[in-house]
């Protein structure tokens, strides 16, 4: 590919995740626009809005796995899982609108996909929490990294509804996480 077609769908990717990030509904005009190319450019390399939408959840996803390879996973598995719980509610937060666009235009399975990696790593530290005895055994991993991401997401709907406050979120998730998360008739820490 030539280096500046490499240009131009980087320009363009990083202007969708910003566009769509601010509004799940920005236009394929306005991201052409804040990307610095004409439509028929960004058509070129994004035929469709869906293809675009992809190529944005899929940016922000990896940009944010970095953030979270940086996070201390060892110790006791309730705090690393509260830290874990922190920097990804950053992240939902910071991209909220961008789930809901890529929720309006990509297939479930699609966006569960993008998920993978984030998944595995909380599927690891819930394994470990199995181990040490201090997150439930009773329930499948892939129900309990539902339950997370489920709560996370409806934390990030609770703001939008004004319902709930920006920086109360991380605490309501991780107490409502580690509730789930703590093995029947253990007390809650």
């Amino acid at each position: 590919m030539r280096a500046d077609a490499q240009r131009n769908i980087d320009a363009i990717a990083a202007a969708a995740v910003d566009c769509l990030s601010r509004d799940p509904d920005a236009s394929v005009n306005e991201i052409a626009m804040a990307a610095g190319v004409g439509r028929v450019t960004l058509y070129g390399h994004f035929p469709s809005r869906a293809d675009l939408v992809d190529a944005a959840f899929a940016r922000a996803i990896e940009d944010g796995d970095a953030i979270l390879t940086a996070v201390d996973l060892d110790g006791d598995p309730r705090a690393a899982m509260t830290r874990l719980i922190d920097a990804s509610w950053q992240l939902v937060n910071q991209f909220r609108s961008l789930l809901v666009a890529a929720q309006h235009t990509l297939p479930p399975g699609r966006i569960r996909d993008l998920h993978a990696e984030p998944a595995d790593r909380m599927r690891g530290l819930i394994a470990r929490g199995q181990a040490d005895g201090v997150f439930r055994t009773d329930l499948p991993d892939s129900w309990l990294i539902s339950v997370i991401q489920n709560v996370m997401h409806g934390a990030a709907d609770e703001i939008t509804a004004d319902r709930l406050k920006p920086g109360d979120a991380a605490g309501f998730i991780s107490a409502t996480v580690l509730a789930a998360l703590t093995p029947p008739g253990h007390r809650v820490r």
